[in-house]
Order: structure tokens, then C-alpha cells, then sequence
């Protein structure tokens, strides 16, 4: 009964479609692009000229633009210096434990 003017159609037509609005079998992806080709074996092989390369400036140090992430981050926790096990360490986990909960 009610339609949407001819103009709102249009810009709404434009808009990139969802895997809501199509049918089974709809892949949007991500836009990355391959890096190579599948062989008849289940293989993979990257061809070269399809990879990515990025060029940093020579004089780095110098260059004018700032990073994302500052420099002056302090470290995150979880980590476990001199340690060599790390998160998985045992002894690590029980004076963690004991720290939080007492002697029981």
C-alpha cells in the first residue's frame, strides 16, 4: 500500500548487504585478498608478488608521525618475570592463592 519515495529506494539499495538480507551460501569475507594459490593436493602456495610488502621510512627515528600505542607503557600484568614456566607455573599459582585467600 505505502511505498518508500523513489529517492530513498535508491540510497537504499546502495547500502552493502548482511548476511541477514541474502540467502544460504552468502560469504562476505573480509576483503584481504589471497597471497597465493591452492594446489590439487590440499597445498598451498604463496605466490610472491601477491604478498604484501610494507616500507619503512629510513630515518625512523626522525619521522613525524606518532605510533597508535604510546611508548611509555607500563607493563601489563600477568606477566612473570623470571620464570621460565610462566602462567602455567604451579608454584606461581599457589603463593597467588595464598596471597588471596589465607592459609587453609
Amino acid at each position: 500500500m505505502f511505498k518508500p519515495t523513489q529517492p530513498l529506494s535508491k540510497s537504499l539499495r546502495r547500502l552493502p548487504l548482511t548476511t541477514k538480507q541474502v540467502n544460504k551460501g552468502f560469504y562476505k569475507g573480509t576483503g584481504s585478498g589471497s597471497t597465493g594459490r591452492h594446489t590439487k593436493h590440499g597445498g598451498y602456495i604463496i605466490e610472491w608478488h601477491k604478498v604484501r610488502t610494507y616500507v619503512v621510512p629510513p630515518a625512523l627515528k626522525d619521522f613525524n608521525l606518532t605510533p597508535f600505542v604510546t611508548r611509555n607503557m607500563e607493563p601489563t600484568r600477568g606477566r612473570f618475570d623470571g620464570d621460565p614456566k610462566g602462567a602455567l607455573s604451579g608454584t606461581q599459582y599457589l603463593t597467588k592463592w595464598k596471597l588471596e585467600n589465607g592459609d587453609d
